[in-house]
């Protein structure tokens, strides 16, 4: 089904469980934001994956999978995660199909994109040492400076990082046999004998994703950085002069103003694009 070109239809996969979070808002800003720049008619619905196993059909043109809280691996064989390998499935073969000229783009943002590096074996995923939370470089590997969704990027670009569980030692010869390519990878710590955590890959020609939220914006970070909990956790565990460090990087337009004004909106030019060319 293609739909009316004048009208583009979005799925937000929500993998929050019903957690407060700011992801969703963002996602929610960067394509308000994207369809008054480009004069588009966006419409999207939300899917509330694991509370209610809901997952979008092949009537959307392209896909954003969301962050969420949690274990990765625990919920291997739930019912949610059934449906989300479902639907993913259901997109891959829609994209395999040589009678569909327009494909179906996906981006997968942390707790998604672990579940998909589980899913097609790109790495391992486990439970980090300590949680990552703040906001941290993150260097481009080769085929992160030829990826278009991070067209504009600086290397090492910025991004806000929050997870307790990273996907590692990446699986070359899986990611060979599929077509994938590895983006980026986290900051290398030379004083600590751990291995660096994948966060990017180009999973195939319509599927990418981040291990770091390239949603999170200055205005909503910074409004959750000072909550008086949040600060007081982070200055507990890192420091106070960590949290002033926190609240110096998100003005810092070559921090994540720049990885938020790029990644998802470059990844929507490439899907509209594609979109709007087998339409011709």
């Amino acid at each position: 089904m293609v739909n009316d070109s004048s009208k583009i239809k979005i799925a937000i996969l929500d993998l929050y469980e019903g957690y407060a979070n700011e992801g969703m808002r963002c996602i929610q800003e960067i394509l308000n934001q994207f369809s008054e720049a480009n004069n588009l008619d966006l419409d999207w619905d939300e899917f509330d994956v694991r509370r209610n196993n809901e997952v979008p059909d092949m009537s959307y043109d392209f896909f954003i999978s969301s962050g969420g809280p949690g274990d990765p691996l625990e919920s291997r064989y739930s019912d949610w995660e059934k449906a989300y390998f479902t639907w993913l499935k259901n997109v891959e073969r829609w994209n395999n199909n040589p009678a569909h000229a327009q494909k179906k783009f996906i981006f997968f943002i942390c707790h998604s994109f672990q579940l998909a590096c589980r899913h097609y074996n790109i790495g391992v995923v486990r439970k980090r040492r300590s949680t990552a939370f703040g906001i941290f470089p993150i260097h481009m590997l080769e085929s992160g400076y030829e990826e278009p969704v991070f067209k504009g990027l600086t290397d090492p670009f910025y991004a806000v990082d929050s997870r307790d569980y990273q996907v590692v030692q990446p699986n070359y010869l899986v990611m060979e046999k599929m077509g994938a390519k590895l983006l980026c990878i986290e900051k290398e710590r030379r004083h600590v004998p751990y291995e660096r955590a994948i966060m990017g890959v180009r999973f195939n020609e319509y599927m990418i994703g981040t291990q770091f939220h390239p949603e999170a914006d200055a205005l909503g970070m910074t409004m959750y950085l000072q909550r008086e909990d949040k600060k007081k956790t982070i200055i507990e565990n890192h420091g106070e002069e960590k949290w002033h460090s926190m609240i110096q990087h998100l003005n810092d337009p070559d921090k994540i103003l720049l990885t938020y004004s790029h990644v998802l909106p470059n990844f929507l030019n490439l899907a509209v694009e594609h979109m709007q060319g087998t339409l011709v």
